[in-house]
């Protein structure tokens, strides 16, 4: 691999993991279908019960209106709550259901099931690859959170 084209490649290659992970997981997860934002909303909000949509929106780097059209889909499905915030009666905050929670520890012991058969038809070397490059793949993330964070 040439050193101009890596980060390319490094991208395709996220991205292409990420894209057949959200398919093969789609397919097994039970109705109603959820998109690749829906679910990132409701880790955050699970994360971080009580966060008002205007955060939600700064952390997932969405415009406001955009989250609460996510918010009432999620609401509808029986995923999150909306209450008034006793602080500032004109906000909101988020609060998860027992359903989005259960839904999430699904999706992730399927992620980490799925990531665990593929991962261990590869060789070994490829394995040991793999587990060394996550500690630089998080600093990766966490340099790309705060660019994006940048003015």
């Amino acid at each position: 691999m040439e050193h101009e084209t890596f980060p390319e490649e490094l991208a395709d290659a996220l991205v292409g993991v990420q894209r057949l992970i959200r398919r093969r997981l789609r397919r097994e997860m039970p109705a109603p279908p959820l998109r690749g934002a829906e679910v990132e909303l409701l880790r955050l909000v699970v994360a971080r019960p009580g966060i008002r949509i205007s955060d939600a929106a700064k952390d997932l780097h969405l415009a406001g209106n955009s989250v609460s059209t996510l918010v009432n889909q999620l609401a509808r499905q029986g995923y999150l709550v909306r209450e008034t915030d006793p602080a500032d009666r004109r906000a909101a905050r988020l609060l998860p259901t027992p359903a989005a929670e259960a839904r999430l520890v699904a999706w992730r012991r399927r992620r980490a099931d799925l990531v665990g058969r593929q991962v261990a038809k590869l060789a070994e070397a490829d394995r040991e690859a793999l587990v060394a490059a996550v500690p630089a793949l998080r600093l990766l993330a966490e340099n790309l959170r705060e660019e994006g964070e940048e003015p």
